[in-house]
């Protein structure tokens, strides 16, 4: 099994869809710390209240000069649901779905065994070197002020 991914590492680009259907890469933040928090599945309760801190803080973020992007590997339609259900206003949640689980892979976080990725929050800086990596364990909420605090 693949190592999570490492500080100091350049992160990989992507291309995923958001909620809205539209292709968002990591490169196109070049100049803003972006996070990536990763969460199993979508329409589930920890997942549910991962988001919705986040996008409740996106402005938080925003003071920051930081993008808040979510992922899981939801088909693209399930994430498009789920965004309205939550009715997330300020953050875009992609979809790792085809090929499965590619970026999670490529982060290291992906779960085999449950063929989803595991619960994490890995913040690139501005040039697009990780600089904070934490996993959760799979019912555990990230706290968003500790995530805050590491920018």
């Amino acid at each position: 099994m693949a190592e999570i991914i490492q500080l100091g590492a350049m992160a990989p680009d992507f291309a995923l869809q958001d909620q809205n259907g539209e292709v968002v890469t990591l490169s196109q933040f070049k100049g803003k710390k972006v996070l990536l928090s990763w969460h199993p599945l979508a329409f589930t309760s920890v997942c549910t209240d991962q988001m919705r801190s986040l996008d409740r803080n996106a402005n938080r973020f925003e003071e920051k000069n930081t993008i808040v992007l979510g992922l899981s590997v939801d088909p693209q339609p399930s994430k498009s649901v789920w965004a309205r259900a939550l009715s997330l206003k300020h953050i875009r949640i992609l979809s790792d779905f085809v090929p499965l689980g590619e970026v999670a892979r490529d982060y290291g976080i992906f779960n085999e065994e449950h063929g989803a990725s595991k619960r994490a929050n890995i913040l690139i800086n501005e040039t697009g070197m990780v600089i904070w990596v934490k996993k959760y364990e799979i019912r555990t909420l990230p706290d968003v002020e500790e995530v805050l605090g590491k920018m």
